[in-house]
């Protein structure tokens, strides 16, 4: 359950937890219907989190402080100890089982004919399901519900809203409990509770899902930006810039008008459509055609942090993990065929490079073939995949495979980051593709003078800059290192009547050497700035009173840390300034 002091957890893939969470969530529906006798039920499936149960109470409203309630009640219904009975059933004992149930009905008409349809029993409880469970309700001991919240009715918003309630279960209490203290922590590392404490973006009703970057967010945000453009100058890239809308003509080329209009915002401009780009790949391709290209010039690699707009439903929205329009770090990689392993293997180290600096290690996933769309011939994408694996491998790296999970146009390797509390997230990608090259005829002329087609990768690293933003937030709590933390030092003079003046000299001298400092000299308590400057994440606070002016010294009070340092100024400024090349992750 634990790697290295962190939680780590996927209840859906865990043969033990997936049955103890299944069975879980039939205790779940049995109190409820204890408690709510006309409720019914559609459905409650294992999640990697846990499980959830989807019900319809009518008029009534389970709210957040009725879930202890209903524990009680799964409590007691556990210590019965009650068998759970499996049983199969016909087509017409099913219906007849479930008649006045109008979503176990619809479950039921909507089966194969030939499939087989059981339900599990457990005292007064029957549900109908696929299993599987375990054997007795006694062994449900130590869970938790979780929250409540709306779902509709098979996920159409057309359809009535039901209640959803989550929870989790562990076979140990020790589980439990160490998993409900990593939720408590991960809510102080919310991401939209610290943006806001942090004055680092904010969210508007005038724009749903369209972020606004306050000052001390935007020196995060340029921070990373021009690392990024940085690191890619090392590695050989161009840069480019492509209109933010684009004619329906191009999409319709690129193929995302048939696929993806449904996401795209759209406007008329001189009696013809147009469309906000959702991606930044054909305004690339469009670039990579407006100059002749020899084998002598790949690979090319270009790069672009483009924003795009993407019409995300209005329920799927979540501060910067979830928006309508975010900058991705986009870059598209044109070679020949004999180059992509090379150019792959070198790609995973630059990655790898960048993902370490935060601190953030990963895991890389190889999806394949899918089953039934994909283009081109099956020899190809298997050799595509045999280079993909064989690259992976020459960079030191195990690929776990992902079979059938493939775009459609070629087989791509998917970086599963994990953050400080274990939590995975996928960013980065390296996608091969065999359509867009193709759909917009782009060429380079071989060494025999013939016209070819170039093999081109899609690749992002951060994913977007919002999401990964969000993700540096949570996985730093709000601590950023030195080199991104908006504001590095902070000044405070003991007394503003007495030390002013040397606070005020001392803030003009760091300001100068290029550290980003702020001075509080407010006519406040000295322990309540202390505690603002600690509360504000600020990586180094100078604590300025008439020892310290005599000396010509200051005095660091470190973050998360009750270590103080007495040190010259120039001393310190040379200190910050190594942290900040060096790109430390430690404060000290």
């Amino acid at each position: 359950m634990k790697e290295g002091g962190v939680f780590m957890i996927n209840i859906k893939e865990d043969p033990v937890l997936n049955p103890l969470n299944h069975s879980c969530a039939h205790l779940l529906a049995q109190a409820v219907k204890h408690i709510y006798p006309n409720a019914k039920f559609w459905v409650g499936p294992v999640i990697d989190s846990g499980f959830y149960y989807d019900m319809d109470l009518g008029d009534e409203v389970i709210k957040e402080e009725d879930l202890e309630k209903i524990e009680k009640e799964m409590k007691r219904l556990s210590k019965d100890g009650k068998r759970i009975v499996r049983k199969v059933l016909t087509r017409d004992e099913a219906l007849s089982l479930f008649e006045n149930d109008p979503y176990k009905i619809d479950l039921i008409e909507n089966m194969k004919e030939d499939e087989e349809i059981t339900c599990y029993t457990q005292g007064d409880f029957t549900d109908l399901c696929r299993g599987p469970h375990v054997e007795s309700v006694k062994e449900l001991k130590y869970f938790h519900l979780l929250k409540v919240s709306g779902a509709y009715y098979k996920g159409d918003s057309h359809n009535k809203m039901l209640q959803r309630v989550y929870g989790i279960c562990f076979q140990k209490e020790e589980d439990l409990n160490d998993y409900l203290n990593f939720l408590e922590e991960a809510k102080k590392r919310d991401h939209k509770k610290l943006g806001k404490e942090l004055d680092l973006f904010m969210m508007s009703e005038y724009g749903p899902g369209f972020p606004f970057f306050l000052p001390k967010g935007m020196i995060l945000r340029n921070i990373l930006e021009n690392f990024w453009y940085q690191e890619h100058t090392k590695e050989g890239y161009q840069f480019i810039k492509t209109p933010i809308m684009l004619s329906r003509k191009l999409w319709e080329t690129s193929g995302h008008w048939d696929n993806y209009r449904e996401n795209m915002y759209t406007s008329e401009i001189d009696e013809k459509t147009f469309a906000i780009k959702p991606m930044n790949c054909p305004g690339g391709m469009l670039v990579y055609k407006n100059s002749l290209h020899s084998y002598k010039d790949l690979p090319l690699r270009i790069g672009e942090l483009g924003q795009v707009h993407r019409h995300e439903a209005s329920g799927a929205l979540n501060g910067l993990f979830r928006v309508r329009t975010f900058t991705q770090d986009d870059a598209h990689l044109f070679m020949r065929e004999d180059q992509i392993e090379e150019e792959v293997v070198r790609l995973i180290a630059f990655i790898d490079r960048i993902y370490r600096l935060f601190g953030l290690s990963y895991e890389i996933e190889l999806s394949t073939r899918p089953k039934d769309k994909f283009i081109g011939t099956i020899e190809s994408w298997n050799r595509a995949e045999e280079i993909l694996k064989k690259a992976c491998h020459a960079s030191g790296h195990d690929c776990r495979i992902n079979e059938g999970d493939g775009a459609f146009y070629g087989p791509k390797l998917d970086f599963h980051i994990q953050d400080s509390l274990g939590r995975v997230w996928q960013c980065g990608t390296i996608q091969l593709d065999n359509n867009l090259p193709e759909r917009f005829d782009l060429t380079y002329i071989d060494k025999d003078g013939e016209k070819k087609r170039p093999i081109m990768l899609h690749r992002v690293i951060f994913g977007s800059i919002e999401r990964f933003i969000g993700i540096l937030i949570e996985h730093f709590g709000g601590a950023f290192p030195v080199w991104l933390s908006p504001v590095q030092v902070r000044v405070v003079p003991v007394s503003s009547e007495h030390h002013l003046e040397y606070a005020q000299k001392v803030y003009e001298i760091i300001q100068k050497s290029g550290i980003r400092v702020e001075i509080d000299d407010r006519n406040e308590k000295l322990g309540y700035r202390l505690r603002e400057s600690q509360e504000k994440k600020i990586p180094y606070t100078l604590v300025l009173g008439s020892s310290e002016e005599e000396r010509e010294t200051v005095n660091i009070r470190f973050l998360k840390s009750e270590k103080t340092k007495e040190v010259s100024l120039e001393e310190f400024i040379s200190f910050v300034k190594k942290k900040d090349e060096e790109k430390s992750l430690d404060y000290e």
